[in-house]
């Protein structure tokens, strides 16, 4: 959500960035770029609070376009790399190596071993042996996607 205070304005051109339908007009001004037609948000004339509202609503929803239509080039982008085979999209690089992984895993099989003293002694991070413990298939995937 994006909180207007009095006597800000704000120009057409980057009100993309934060407008929604739940924008709050307390006196906000916006003149528009090319054509510096201006509408003030604490206007009382029904006419002109319209047309204000009218402008922020079609606004938000072209931001609101235009963010979907990205989100779903990037989600096709990364399908099509997947699907290709040519190991353009691997996913992030492991924070640990095949060494780290494997000492991790054997040392989360003595249960006399806690994870902050697995983490010290193999010089990873608490998360990451969660992770490791949690997920030790998916943390095999991503070393074998990376070559490690």
């Amino acid at each position: 959500m994006c909180l207007w205070f009095g006597g800000w304005t704000a120009l057409a051109e980057i009100m993309r960035t934060c407008a929604t339908p739940s924008v709050s007009l307390c006196g906000v001004v916006i003149r528009t770029v090319i054509n510096n037609f201006t509408f003030d948000g604490a206007t009382r004339d029904p006419m002109q609070q319209a047309v204000r509202d009218a402008l922020i609503a079609f606004m938000a929803a072209t931001a609101q376009a235009q963010a979907e239509a990205t989100k779903a080039a990037q989600r096709a982008g990364i399908e099509h790399a997947k699907q290709s085979g040519d190991r353009a999209y691997r996913g992030r690089k492991p924070s640990f190596t095949r060494e780290q992984f494997v000492k991790v895993r054997a040392m989360l099989g003595q249960q006399a071993v806690g994870v902050a003293q697995i983490a010290k002694e193999t010089g990873l991070t608490r998360q990451t042996v969660y992770r490791i413990k949690d997920d030790p298939a998916g943390a095999e995937a991503a070393l074998a996607a990376w070559g490690l």
